[in-house]
């Protein structure tokens, strides 16, 4: 076998699993982990089930793929338009609008992936909920690192309890996800920024710094 015939092979193999955990993502953020199965997936993109079973080999490691595809996504849409802002209490306020963005705009057909899938993982033990459930610790551990990278430079007071207003600002977040998926009313979003945005106001050293509406 050539090498250039080899390079060939890899590429499109990357492509159909590429193809495949796009349309497991978005199983997955509207029926769960659960939902997904190889011979379906095979059936909706017109592959063989052998071919699909080569690339995932059970459908444990098709949903802890799932879930690392889920994770890239979801910090090119959240974390990503943040990072190249200076540390401060804009910049938290900037992390906030884009979690409310990608919910809001559907990047996962279900709504947040992360909020539909810790829900089915949460009381479940083994690698599956392990993944998820460390990458929700991550995404706390980043929210509490933005707002300590803003009382850095001085624009969040000293005597705020950083985890707790994390566990805040995560909670409003969720709850205009949820509210908007169960009830199809978007409304949920501008109520969020607006508890967001009030609650950072009250705890910035200079709440000019931030916009006097969402």
């Amino acid at each position: 076998m050539t090498a250039t015939h080899a390079d060939g092979r890899i590429a499109r193999g990357n492509r159909t699993r590429q193809l495949i955990l796009e349309r497991a993502v978005a199983i997955a953020s509207v029926e769960g982990l659960e939902g997904l199965a190889l011979g379906r997936l095979a059936g909706e993109l017109n592959l063989s089930k052998s071919g699909v079973f080569a690339l995932f080999g059970s459908k444990e490691e098709l949903q802890l793929a799932t879930v690392r595809a889920a994770i890239k996504v979801y910090i090119e849409h959240v974390v990503q338009p943040t990072r190249e802002l200076p540390a401060g209490i804009g910049r938290a306020w900037c992390l906030c609008r884009s979690w409310l963005t990608y919910s809001e705009r559907r990047v996962f057909p279900g709504g947040c992936f992360f909020y539909s899938v810790s829900a089915e993982y949460d009381a479940r033990e083994g690698k599956v909920h392990n993944t998820v459930a460390g990458a929700h610790g991550n995404w706390f551990s980043f929210v509490e690192q933005t707002i300590e990278d803003a009382r850095k430079v001085g624009e969040v007071r000293d005597d705020i309890d950083i985890p707790q207003l994390a566990f805040e600002l995560v909670a409003l977040l969720e709850m205009a996800n949820a509210e908007s998926v169960l009830h199809h009313d978007r409304t949920s979003y501008g109520k969020a920024a607006n508890g967001i945005l009030n609650r950072l106001r009250g705890i910035s050293t200079d709440p000019s710094l931030l916009p006097d509406t969402p």
